[in-house]
């Protein structure tokens, strides 16, 4: 996806003020979310290695970045870009985030 500077119809001042309380609340939905996740039953060290969990996490600092594409990158972070044919069917639902990743030695490893 590309960067088209100025092609937003607003200004930054009305995109802000049209838009900054609903994207403060999707924000502290987040921050909540991992809140939860560090309370929850079974300790948040449990669920450090889980392949969505570190997919978010990335996803969320790629958010920081001042560099345009937030987006894209996040996406990409957050969706399996293999396109090979597995052996078998792994599951119907979507999971989010690619449980397959790629080892030092160029292996790809499934979690």
């Amino acid at each position: 996806m590309a960067f088209y500077p100025g092609t937003c119809l607003l200004t930054q001042t009305e995109l802000l003020d049209l838009s900054f309380m609903e994207h403060r609340a999707q924000l502290l939905a987040v921050a909540a979310f991992l809140d939860r996740l560090d309370r929850a039953r079974g300790g948040a060290a449990g669920v450090q290695e889980d392949f969505r969990l570190r997919a978010f996490r990335e996803a969320l600092h790629e958010l920081t970045s001042p560099e345009p594409g937030r987006v894209r990158r996040a996406q990409m972070l957050l969706s399996d870009q293999n396109l090979g044919l597995l052996d078998l069917r792994d599951s119907q639902s979507a999971f989010g985030a690619s449980r397959r990743v790629h080892t030092s030695l160029g292996n790809e490893v499934e979690q």
